[in-house]
């Protein structure tokens, strides 16, 4: 069986989007409902600029699938550019501090951006949301839930709790305009996007990813390359404008001894039925990977997004035809794209998620893969109810 991977084309106003899957297994059922969902949830969000009145992305699967049913082989997917426009849109000749526009310039020698904002734009990010969608119908066969939301944008930070269970973590996200399970702080993320706004700015802020339902010994520490941390780190830094990512406590277990990092542990035969098999946590700082493995907690991924760099006030630039100082160009862009970001991150963390447990359990067939992984549960259960 082929490993689980997915590639991208297209370009922001080029013709379409295209994904293209390969290495899923047949007999999945393709949800094109909850597929255009996913894109429905990335095109919205409180903050997001006039594209998205534009543009309504509806997957058109091409191939891979008979009768709504995955039969082995890759799968493309086309999401269609109502603004389609490239040959036609202006040059760009002043560089937008933040963005790809001069450093792709110089990589491809030229004066004129147009070229390589147009792939490096954060529209790619459909595609992506696409596969993983899939990802996340794969997934669900197996019991895990993955929801993406924002935890912070500006200085306005959420608070929520990690007892919370993921239909209510969706329930609460969904009603809300920045896709922030948090109300409160939610009424205050609109507010700072609206000053943002008024003094013709962008805002940042993080997004988190939980992942609930994994099972434990999943990923390796064989390989660097294998390490589900090397992975979900580099799916979610891959994510347009993303400067940061950390799994769990991250970024704080270097600020606090080891005995308010490490997770203590606990056992329970009388659960040994469940996912966890009857082990406990008492804590979930390592974000469910213990040496690049799952270790039966959820799965908890963050990344920090940076502010857009396209400003309605501009930044000071370069001309690289006259070599002037100017401001830098405008392309219709957002105010805030946290809450889309937080899609696209749920999407990228559910497609390694995949990735890795066909890797763990694969098949040829989604009861393949269900018959290796209750052969796997049953057997550390019998060693362990046992002895």
């Amino acid at each position: 069986m082929a490993q689980l991977d997915y590639r991208t084309a297209g370009e922001s106003h080029g013709q379409a989007l295209i994904v293209l899957i390969e290495g899923a297994p047949a007999g999945l059922s393709l949800d094109t409902a909850f597929i255009n969902e996913s894109l429905r949830r990335r095109q919205g969000g409180f903050g997001r600029g006039g594209r998205q009145k534009i543009e309504t992305d509806v997957v058109n699967i091409l191939s891979g699938v008979r009768a709504g049913v995955s039969i082995g082989a890759p799968i493309a997917m086309q999401l269609a550019n109502k603004d389609w426009r490239i040959d036609t849109a202006p040059p760009v000749h002043r560089p937008r501090p933040g963005h790809a526009d001069f450093a792709g310039a110089m990589k491809y020698e030229t004066d004129d951006c147009r070229s390589i904002l147009e792939r490096a734009s954060a529209r790619e990010t459909a595609s992506r949301t696409a596969a993983g969608a899939i990802a996340r119908l794969l997934l669900r066969e197996f019991g895990v839930e993955v929801v993406g939301f924002v935890s912070s944008i500006g200085d306005v930070q959420a608070t929520i709790p990690d007892s919370v269970t993921p239909d209510a973590l969706t329930s609460a996200r969904d009603d809300s305009d920045v896709y922030c399970p948090d109300a409160a702080a939610s009424a205050q993320m609109i507010d700072a996007i609206k000053a943002a706004k008024k003094d013709k700015d962008t805002l940042g802020g993080v997004v988190e990813v939980r992942a609930f339902g994994m099972p434990p010994g999943v990923g390796s520490c064989m390989r660097w390359q294998d390490r589900l941390e090397t992975r979900l780190m580099g799916a979610v830094g891959s994510i347009q404008a993303f400067k940061g990512v950390e799994i769990g406590l991250g970024f704080g277990c270097a600020r606090v001894p080891g005995s308010h990092v490490h997770d203590e542990m606990d056992f329970d035969p009388g659960r040994a039925h469940e996912s966890g098999l009857g082990f406990s946590r008492r804590s979930n700082r390592a974000g469910g990977i213990e040496g690049g493995m799952t270790n039966g907690m959820p799965v908890i991924v963050r990344g920090a997004m940076k502010p857009i760099s396209t400003l309605l006030r501009g930044l000071d630039s370069v001309n690289l035809q006259t070599l002037s100082p100017e401001r830098s160009d405008y392309e219709r862009s957002d105010i805030c794209a946290v809450p889309a970001a937080s899609v696209v991150a749920e999407q990228v963390v559910a497609f390694e998620l995949a990735r890795s447990l066909l890797e763990k359990f694969g098949g040829d067939t989604i009861d393949a893969v269900r018959a290796s992984l209750d052969r796997y549960m049953a057997s550390h259960r019998e060693r362990l109810l046992n002895r």
